[in-house]
């Protein structure tokens, strides 16, 4: 059939293949070929000479760190200790229980039996699942930061149970003393999302920061620089040797100004009360103690504390939390009189004989409101008699001819309504009383009647301690001004020596001799036979102080309200300032005592405990008491709290004697019977 096709088609001839075409045609698909080649064998030459020569040494550390990973070393965190040497925070040896999710599987699988062998909570089972919802299962996770020695036994011989866990060796922060510098040294706490921002890289190896206080302020010090160990691994991760290791260099040593001694005594001088105080060195700026009552165990919140713990410290109407020394503030009543005179004397206003007639109230030309003195009239006053005897009519009128302008310039000058830069982070700047303060508070005028009250500390004032005893630390220190601060001495190292921390700045606030002892002299006969004569006596040692009172509720009449009759949250603030001895002022102190009535039956006492501790060297009673165990606080806290919340007992058993059954009796009307204030 193809035979007759070719005939009918073609006239029967037949096409030959042509050798010599289909050579060419070869030859040309052949160099088409090796040009392909050549050029693909170019383009690889090229790539490699790029990858083995033009970036060799990029390829060669990715390689490297492929192969080598760095192990982060933590540093141990720098001790704080006091002026003695006494350590006030310090690092202890611990375990936590680590968790690497795809090996360990699903909690529910294996949490029963864990919790045989290791006391876990509900808050903290729900904050592992927080943690490995959504995140790469090979991303470790602490299940529980701190183990007690049981636990960490009962693990370590069935660990071989648990796949993926792992009991990982760290040094937990501890403050053997607890409550007695937890507003002044702080606390440390995990880190969050926030401070892994401001740490960058280091966050991945960092697990606690300092979160308040001290720890806070110099969290750059105390940390340390991170180290690392270069470990070599295999294509499967598992660590082959050690290259090497850069070493972690440890934090730095803070020993502070404080005194552990004297800060007790403070503690112990407060008794019941709430309040402040700030005792310093007024030649230097160091400060010997500081106090903030109530306060709380910063223990409790080194491994994260309870969600009830915490509510608890939140809803206490004390406000443990609050550091009312440096976020605090308010009227400092008549303890700024002192200031307030010379103020006075600086500015021109009044000179050393100036005196007034003190008729008991005062009043501003043109206007019937009249503004009271406490004495009902003091007679003539000059600016000694003025501070000793605290004539209220005195500063009226010197507030007055001063000017709010003229008195704002100095107070300023003084240091008030500004920080004073103790190192402490958060300080309140407070406010001193002026026109444009309160417009922008307010959108109000100013009026006379509140420059009157300024002169004696009321109305817009906001002074903290920290500021009335740098202000008066400089009256005390002949018109020479020192910040206020904490830190004495700071070492690199444990063998390394101790070297002095550079004083702060110093400002001289008057240089005329005069005037300062004018001032001195007022404070001296306040302690000699004005309001805090009875503070001073059988002291061996010369003391100046100035006694003050801010009001909660405003006088009614013309009448005196004794601030005792008042109920706990309405009664006045209780304030006292001093120095002792006057020859050689060796000691200043603040003290404010919130609702504490008169300051110089409630204020001053503390002052004159605090006195003696420091200048006749009397051991505190009862002496700074160590904390048990970072563990041990925790637990006895929460069994604490399960027994507060359980129901009481109740007893069916008869009264064994008629005697007992009198003191039960009595002992519940006791309790039912509102306690009397504290006089």
């Amino acid at each position: 059939m193809a035979a007759l096709k070719r005939l009918l088609t073609g006239n029967g001839r037949r096409h030959v293949k042509s050798t010599t075409r289909e050579g060419e045609l070869f030859r040309e698909r052949a160099l088409i070929a090796m040009g392909v080649v050549a050029l693909l064998t170019v383009f690889l030459a090229l790539w490699y000479f790029r990858l083995q020569v033009l970036n060799y040494s990029h390829y060669q550390t990715q390689s490297t760190q492929n192969s080598i990973r760095p192990k982060p070393l933590v540093p141990g965190r720098g001790l704080i200790l006091d002026r003695n040497g006494v350590i006030l925070a310090q690092n202890v040896p611990a375990f936590r229980l680590d968790v690497t999710p795809f090996r360990a599987g699903p909690p529910d699988q294996w949490l029963p039996a864990l919790r045989a062998r290791v006391a876990l909570t509900d808050e903290e089972v729900e904050n592992y699942r927080k943690a490995i919802k959504g995140s790469r299962g090979f991303k470790i996770v602490t299940l529980k930061e701190r183990l007690t020695e049981d636990e960490i036994a009962r693990m370590s011989s069935d660990r071989w149970r648990f796949p993926g866990m792992e009991l990982t060796p760290y040094m937990q922060r501890y403050y053997p003393y607890g409550n007695l510098f937890a507003h002044v040294i702080g606390y440390v706490g995990r880190i969050d999302e926030k401070d892994k921002e401001k740490l960058g890289s280091e966050s991945s190896a960092l697990s606690h920061i300092g979160k308040a206080g001290l720890e806070r302020y110099y969290e750059d010090l105390l940390r340390g620089k991170i180290g690392y160990d270069k470990i070599e691994t295999n294509v499967d991760g598992r660590p082959i040797r050690s290259l090497g290791r850069v070493p972690a260099q440890p934090g730095v040593d803070l020993r502070l100004s404080i005194d552990i001694n004297l800060q007790q005594a403070m503690v112990n001088a407060f008794g019941d009360h709430d309040g402040s105080a700030v005792a310093m060195d007024p030649r230097t700026g160091e400060i010997l103690a500081m106090v903030s009552l109530p306060a709380y165990n910063p223990n409790l919140f080194v491994n994260g504390i309870p969600g009830l713990l915490y509510r608890e410290l939140m809803d206490n109407p004390s406000r443990p939390m609050f550091n009312r020394n440096v976020l605090g503030g308010g009227p400092p009543g008549s303890t700024i009189k002192p200031l307030v005179a010379l103020a006075g004397l600086e500015s021109g206003q009044i000179d050393l004989n100036y005196r007034v007639f003190s008729t008991g109230e005062f009043f501003i030309p043109g206007q019937r409101r009249g503004y009271r003195d406490a004495h009902r009239g003091s007679g003539w006053t000059d600016i000694k008699k003025s501070i000793w005897d605290s004539v209220n009519f005195f500063y009226y009128k010197l507030a007055y001819d001063m000017g709010i302008e003229k008195l704002d310039r100095y107070m300023q000058e003084y240091g008030f309504g500004q920080a004073t830069g103790v190192d402490l982070s958060g300080e309140n700047k407070g406010v001193v009383p002026s026109p444009a303060y309160k417009m922008k508070r307010s959108k109000e005028r100013w009026y006379p009647g509140e420059t009157v009250i300024s002169g004696i500390g009321q109305g817009y004032w906001v002074a903290t301690m920290l500021q009335l005893v740098q202000g008066i630390g400089a009256i005390a220190n002949d018109g020479e001004m020192h910040r206020p601060h904490l830190v004495w001495q700071v070492r690199a190292g444990y063998q390394k020596p101790w070297v002095s921390v550079a004083s702060p700045a110093k400002k001289r606030i008057s240089s005329n001799k005069a005037f300062l002892d004018v001032i001195k002299d007022g404070m001296h006969l306040t302690m000699v036979v004005g309001t805090g004569a009875s503070l001073a006596r059988g002291a061996p040692y010369s003391m100046a102080g100035k006694t003050g009172t801010a009001q909660k509720v405003s006088r009614k009449g013309s009448a005196s309200m004794n601030p005792h009759s008042l109920p706990l949250h309405l009664r006045h603030q209780a304030l006292f300032v001093g120095f002792a001895p006057v020859e050689d002022p060796q000691i200043v102190i603040a003290v404010n005592v919130e609702h504490g009535g008169y300051g110089a039956s409630t204020a001053g006492p503390i002052a004159r405990k605090v006195f003696d501790a420091w200048l006749l060297q009397r051991p505190a009673d009862p002496a700074p008491r160590l904390e048990p165990a970072p563990d041990e606080i925790m637990a006895a806290e929460l069994e604490r709290l399960a027994q507060s919340k359980q129901p009481a007992p109740v007893t069916t058993e008869p009264a064994k004697s008629t005697e007992s059954t009198k003191s039960t009796k009595q002992a519940a009307a006791a309790a039912a019977k509102p306690e009397e204030p504290k006089q």
